[in-house]
């Protein structure tokens, strides 16, 4: 499912307009990307957790090279799924 079938999804399920839902996704996004930017997680009880998570620095060798090079630390964001998101799926 992309984006626009999302929105289509969302502005039927909700009795909404096409732009309406599209505008709610867009705001919701947004917001979550927003509080990860400020090192905030987000949790939807029953959905899931979106939180940021250090990688530590790392060496890496460039497959088409074989030369060795150094990755550096940085900040991902993850989801971790809840449990009523597991259940559903199984």
């Amino acid at each position: 499912m992309n984006k626009a079938e999302l929105v289509d999804s969302i502005a039927e399920g909700a009795s909404l307009t096409k732009a309406d839902a599209k505008r709610a996704l867009d705001a919701m996004l947004s917001t979550v990307s927003d509080a990860l930017k400020d090192g905030q997680q987000v949790a939807l009880v029953g959905f899931g957790t979106f939180s940021v998570r250090d990688r530590a620095e790392r060496t890496a060798r460039n497959p088409r090279t074989q030369e060795i090079i150094k990755i550096n630390a940085c900040k991902v964001p993850a989801f971790k799924a809840g449990k009523a998101l597991k259940d559903a799926v199984n």
